[in-house]
């Protein structure tokens, strides 16, 4: 019986089974958030400048931030106050480093890398880090968030707080002290004050604790914070209704909008009912679904009886919208019989149908309109004495963002200057004086809207299109993104 255990043992080396194979390695948390983060900073980084263009929102922002802190209490005790507390951290950038584009434009870079690194690991917490590297991939690649992560204005911000605040919410409830509650809370009153409509970020924090049904000490406990948030808020809130007739441009909402956010929320829907993995107590969906609905569908909602929708204002939605089609994207590959194959097909999918949107939203045609562009054509069509007119008034943002480009020509219709009279145009002469002040001008450029659009039917502005119309000839025409740069002259002088 000896002899057949010792033919085995020598057989034993030749009949070894083989090594089981190694499990995939897993992305770790740094990789999952750099990744996202570095391709969105990629993103912004790339064509920053947009060929030495800012569009009207952008001018604003530049300029009210070069004010001083006390010309900024000033002017947001009677204007744009929804945005004050970004002005003054805009302030604080340009006091550290005045680098035109560059800084005005790099902190919303940033604020949006932070943003895409914080979705990513919402992704990995909720889900695991395959579908943490996704959602943070959609999220960079969105249009959206490419866009105004180059837009020196609040929404990038606001974007990357409400993100790194739904974090808080999720360790609050996991760990629920005292503490984390506050940290929630500070967090997100600051976030309201960035921008006013992030309340309502808050809210889907709400709901979704709801749809979790965690228990109701905890459900008290956001209570408690979104509480302190209101009263934060309240201030805020009071003096921008006082100011609501600056958003007064805001129509009710029509097709493009109402299929957008339907479009949008039909992916996040079609995500959500697939078998989504979840490694946390409140689900992937229960987070990302009311972050995704709840605030534009609230604005919409509001907008048919007070139009106040402008899908920037909600943009943080797209965190939900990232999350949802990223747990729907590691579902669809973990099915593939080929993951990785099918990851780098959806892939170069991806960058050929978003690089020629990508591309254009680089260039000065991608906004409304170019003040920079503006002031260079007044430049080139004026000489030294020539007057200068801004029709209507609130068209003076090529020469509040460039006002070199206007040296040596006389403002025709300005009473008093936007700083010291804390408005965000300045103050216009009465309808008589700018009469008067217009016929002792040879030649007048003007700075108006292009073709098509409603004139002002105001006292000043009547009186300026008379007087060109009776006193003056057109003699140039330069037509610029969103403006057009007439230059009138007496009969004769052109």
């Amino acid at each position: 019986m000896a002899v057949p255990a010792l033919d085995t043992a020598r057989a034993a080396p030749h009949t070894r089974p083989a090594p089981a194979p190694r499990p995939a390695r897993r992305p770790g948390r740094a990789a999952v958030a750099l990744a996202p983060a570095g391709l969105a900073l990629a993103l912004g980084l790339w064509g920053i400048r947009r060929e030495n263009s800012m569009w009207r929102d952008e001018s604003t922002t530049y300029q009210v931030a070069h004010r001083g802190v006390a010309d900024i209490f000033h002017l947001l005790g009677e204007a744009d106050v929804a945005h004050g507390l970004y002005y003054l951290l805009m302030h604080g950038v340009f006091a550290l480093w005045d680098g035109g584009l560059l800084a005005l434009r790099l902190p919303s870079v940033l604020a949006m890398a932070a943003a895409a690194a914080g979705v990513a690991l919402l992704g990995h917490r909720l889900a695991g880090p395959r579908t943490g590297l996704a959602a943070g991939a959609v999220f960079a690649l969105a249009p959206a968030v490419q866009r105004y992560a180059q837009e020196g204005r609040s929404y990038a911000l606001v974007c990357a707080a409400v993100v790194w605040s739904t974090h808080l919410l999720l360790s609050a409830v996991a760990n629920p002290r005292g503490r984390a509650w506050a940290g929630y809370a500070a967090v997100a009153s600051v976030t309201c004050l960035l921008h006013e409509f992030a309340v309502l970020a808050v809210l889907a924090h709400g709901v979704t604790l709801l749809l979790a049904r965690v228990p109701a000490p905890i459900r008290w406990a956001w209570a408690r914070a979104a509480s302190a948030v209101a009263l934060v808020l309240a201030p805020l809130v009071i003096v921008s209704q006082q100011q609501a007739a600056l958003v007064g441009w805001i129509g009710r909402p029509g097709q493009t909008e109402l299929l957008g956010f339907l479009a949008l929320t039909a992916v996040g829907l079609g995500c959500a009912v697939l078998p989504l993995r979840t490694s946390a107590a409140i689900s992937l969906r229960t987070l990302a679904l009311p972050l995704l609905i709840l605030p534009a569908a609230t604005l919409l909602a509001v907008s048919f009886i007070h139009p106040i929708y402008v899908d920037r204002y909600v943009l943080y939605s797209y965190a939900g919208f990232a999350l949802l089609t990223g747990a729907g994207l590691e579902a669809a590959l973990r099915a593939a019989p080929h993951p990785r194959a099918g990851a780098a097909a959806l892939a170069a999918v991806a960058v050929a149908a978003l690089l020629p949107y990508s591309i254009e939203l680089r260039t000065p045609q991608s906004r409304l309109d170019d003040p920079m562009a503006a002031a260079r054509a007044v430049r080139e069509l004026t000489r030294p004495g020539d007057g200068v007119l801004f029709m209507p008034a609130r068209r003076r943002e090529p020469i509040m963002s460039s006002p070199g480009e206007f040296r040596g020509l006389k403002e025709l219709a300005l009473a008093q200057h936007a700083v010291p009279s804390g408005t965000l145009h300045g103050i216009e002469l009465s309808a008589p004086r700018i009469r008067a002040r217009m016929m002792t001008a040879e030649r007048i450029a003007v700075v108006t809207d292009p073709p098509g659009r409603r004139p002002d039917d105001t006292p000043q502005e009547r009186t300026k299109r008379e007087v060109l119309a009776q006193h003056f000839r057109r003699c140039a025409e330069r037509e610029v993104q969103g403006m057009v740069v007439l230059l009138y002259a007496r009969p004769g002088a052109c």
